[in-house]
């Protein structure tokens, strides 16, 4: 029994998520369980699945944030369609574009937090007030509506239906066939990982749990491609999101690099005096995080088709909700990207619960809020728990 409390502590954010949405369920008359939603859920946050993944790089490093990401998010997204509707770019340009000013960025805040020791929270907050004030700034230059126009071939990138059969409320078998074929994998990578950690004498989960685990990824799964085989198709966005979480969860778990970033959020000192390059490894996060916001900004704007000064207001807000409810510690040094992706989807269903029972907005950030405050005092006292152990 205090094994399997052990592990139900473990995964007690997973659990918070399934009995949320149960909740809603209930409360909504089955309102969020309906194909359309599914497909809500990941293209109205996207930008948190996207932005998430950056910020769980620099909290790993020691608790560090970005707070400029929602505003570079408007100011990459008015570059874009500056770009496009005054010059003349096509998409391809204006995405190229978009990506060389993240990579300038942060360049510049990597070296300004890296090499100059800058504090993090000090150099982005210096971008949450420019960049918005830039972006409104290109957005006003050529014009009186405050926008810039994106076209069709841009969103077709980043938005859209794949395999779609044009039928919603007909089952499309493709999509159920992937949706198995991907509960195949996920089957096959857990098992042989097990086998790889016991071949090893690593200390492995009880069989019951594995079981239990790959019993739940794949009804999870195929409930996924069941909605969607029942939508049309596959949302583009999915793939794009799927994609870069499992990239980042690669890098962070397979790669040494990655690791670095979580010898850095434990001991910084320890890990410098060890031989591993400490600037690099803060100068890479931001770097990374810069980058990423751009690529967030194409899921915004493809979502809208306009650019706008008050595109990504309170972003970084909810990209920091994602990561801290997913159980990515404030202090640095642990949290992972599935954790990640169980907080952002915990924020979207509370989101999207709140919207469709007709909770005013204002009241919605004030759950949000109690979400946050609940999940770190809950990493606070796990952690001091564990230490007492010790």
């Amino acid at each position: 029994m205090s094994e399997f409390l052990k592990i139900l502590k473990k995964n007690a954010m997973l659990v918070i998520l399934v009995l949320v949405y149960i909740l809603f369920c209930i409360i909504t008359k089955g309102g969020i369980f309906v194909p359309l939603r599914f497909v809500f859920l990941i293209e109205e946050n996207a930008y948190v699945f996207i932005l998430a993944t950056g910020m769980l790089m620099c909290m790993l490093t020691g608790g560090n944030i970005d707070l400029s990401c929602g505003s570079f998010v408007c100011l990459s997204a008015a570059i874009g369609g500056f770009m496009i509707n005054n010059w003349g770019c096509s998409p391809f340009v204006a995405i190229l574009g978009m990506l060389a000013t993240g990579v300038v960025y942060g360049c510049v805040l990597g070296f300004l937090v890296a090499v100059v020791n800058v504090p993090p929270w000090i150099a982005t907050l210096a971008g949450f007030l420019a960049f918005r004030g830039l972006g409104t700034f290109l957005l006003t230059s050529y014009g009186k509506n405050l926008t810039f126009a994106f076209p069709e071939e841009f969103r077709k990138i980043f938005k859209g239906t794949l395999l779609s059969n044009n039928k919603p409320g007909e089952m499309n078998i493709v999509v159920i066939i992937i949706g198995l074929v991907a509960c195949l994998i996920v089957i096959a990578m857990i098992s042989l990982s097990r086998m790889k950690k016991m071949k090893k004498g690593y200390e492995v989960e009880p069989y019951y749990m594995t079981f239990l685990k790959l019993v739940i990824i794949s009804a999870v799964v195929m409930l996924f491609s069941y909605k969607y085989a029942m939508y049309g198709g596959i949302p583009v966005t999915l793939v794009w999101v799927i994609g870069i979480v499992l990239i980042y969860g690669f890098i962070t778990s397979k790669t040494t690099t990655g690791r670095y970033f979580y010898t850095i959020g434990g001991n910084a000192e320890a890990t410098r005096l060890s031989g591993i390059n400490t600037k690099r490894i803060m100068f890479l996060a931001y770097l990374n995080m810069a980058v990423i916001t751009v690529i967030a900004s194409f899921f915004v704007v493809s979502k809208i088709q306009v650019a706008n000064s008050e595109l990504g207001r309170n972003y970084e807000m909810d990209a920091i909700a994602a990561c801290v409810v997913g159980g990515v510690s404030a202090y640095g040094g642990s949290g992972t990207v599935l954790g990640m992706v169980i907080g952002a989807t915990l924020i979207g269903v509370i989101n999207q619960g709140l919207t469709i029972i007709g909770v005013d907005s204002d009241w919605q950030k004030v759950i949000k809020g109690l979400v946050i405050l609940g999940a770190v005092v809950f990493d606070i006292l796990a952690n001091r728990k564990n230490n007492s152990t010790k």
